[in-house]
């Protein structure tokens, strides 16, 4: 394991509004919301298992019904999830596959008897996807302005090029300290 520098998650994650980050690339996603060409949903069918005794025995088989009612929840939300701002970097990125890992595994997570690996994964790819405050702040998103979007189907990389001046009390920078008895 390494030891020292600066870890991918250490620390708070990026303000765009702070200080530090005024010089940081953001890219601005559109506040309306994609509205680019929904992708088709990459995965096969997740083919549900029912599992009943007979005769003393367990038998496990195939449940169409469920499996059919499974897909068409997975395409709800897949639809969903690509009506949101960070849409656009995901098409732009290409995180098609990610995305529909996503659908798969949240919808799996929230069974009653879904285990808690499943919801740390879960959690995670949120992260990474940008769904959470904190995933947009590390990937560097912001959502734009309505106003200032033209084209909501694509993203805009701003960088502040100079950063304003701090200001002391006084209205002025605090280009020293009066060391005392120097």
């Amino acid at each position: 394991m390494p030891s020292g520098g600066a870890r991918a998650r250490s620390g708070p994650a990026p303000d765009p509004n702070s200080y530090r980050s005024l010089n940081k690339d953001w890219t601005d996603l559109p506040a309306d919301g994609y509205t680019g060409e929904v992708p088709v949903f990459p995965l096969p069918r997740a083919v549900q298992f029912m599992t009943y005794f007979e005769d003393g025995k367990k038998v496990t088989e195939a449940d169409p019904d469920e499996t059919e009612a499974v897909w068409d929840v997975e395409l709800d939300l897949w639809e969903e999830l690509w009506k949101k701002p960070q849409a656009a970097a995901w098409a732009s990125l290409g995180l098609k596959m990610q995305v529909a890992a996503y659908v798969r595994a949240f919808l799996e997570s929230i069974k009653a008897d879904a285990v808690s690996a499943t919801k740390t994964t879960v959690l995670r790819m949120e992260t990474e996807l940008g769904l959470s405050v904190s995933g947009m702040r590390q990937n560097g998103w912001r959502i734009g302005d309505a106003d200032s979007t033209s084209d909501s189907a694509s993203t805009k990389t701003t960088t502040r090029k100079t950063a304003p001046k701090r200001q002391t009390p006084t209205g002025e920078w605090l280009k020293g300290v009066a060391v005392k008895g120097a």
